[in-house]
C-alpha cells in the first residue's frame, strides 16, 4: 500500500467548488526523478528546486573534477545523488506546495492514487455535510461516569443473570 498526502490551495478554500485542484503527492522513491531529474523537475513545475539541482550537480561536477576525481569516482557520485533525488523528489514537491501557501488537508493509504482519491473524497465529502460516522471517536468534553447518581444507566452494574455467573465457572467457589 502507499501513502498519498492531499493538498489544497488555501485562497480557494477547501470547498467542493476547490476539489479539482486537490493534488495527491504519493510518497516513497520516484524512480523517473531518479533517472530523469531535469524532466521531472520540469513536469512538476518546481522550478526552485530544478535551479538548486543544477547548481548543485555543477558544483559537484566543477569539485571533482579539479580535485582529480577518476571517471568511476565521479559517475558513482553522480549515481549516489540520483538515488538522494528519487528518495527526496516528494520532499521537494510538498515543499513547493507549502511555499505557494498550499495546506494540507489528510494522509491516505491506498493501493494506487485513484483508490486514495476515493477514500480521501468519501471520508472528506462527510465531513463537509457535517455527518461523521466515526466510531472511534470519544466525546472528551463530558465529566467521567460516576458511580450511584440517580438518572445515569451506566451507574450501576448490570443485573446477574438467573443461573448465576456467566463465564467458564457457573457456580462461585464450584469445582474446576
Amino acid at each position: 500500500m502507499r501513502v498519498y498526502t492531499v493538498h489544497a490551495p488555501v485562497g480557494d478554500g477547501a470547498d467542493l467548488a476547490a476539489a479539482d485542484k486537490f493534488v495527491f503527492v504519493r510518497d516513497g522513491f520516484h524512480f523517473w526523478a531518479a533517472v530523469a531529474s531535469v524532466i521531472w523537475l520540469l513536469w512538476h513545475r518546481l522550478w526552485l528546486a530544478l535551479i538548486g539541482w543544477t547548481i548543485l550537480i555543477i558544483a559537484i561536477q566543477f569539485g571533482m573534477s579539479a580535485l582529480g576525481a577518476t571517471r568511476g569516482t565521479i559517475f558513482t557520485v553522480d549515481v549516489l545523488i540520483a538515488i538522494l533525488m528519487g528518495l527526496e523528489a516528494t520532499s521537494l514537491r510538498r515543499w513547493t506546495l507549502s511555499r505557494r501557501k498550499w495546506r494540507q488537508l489528510d494522509i491516505v493509504v491506498a493501493d494506487d492514487q485513484e483508490a486514495a482519491e476515493r477514500r480521501f473524497f468519501e471520508r472528506w465529502a462527510a465531513k463537509q455535510r457535517g455527518f461523521t460516522n466515526d466510531q472511534y471517536a470519544v466525546d472528551r468534553g463530558a465529566p467521567p461516569p460516576t458511580r450511584n447518581i440517580a438518572g445515569q444507566p451506566f451507574s450501576k452494574p448490570p443485573p446477574m443473570p438467573q443461573g448465576g455467573i456467566i463465564g467458564l465457572f457457573p457456580e462461585p467457589g464450584g469445582p474446576r
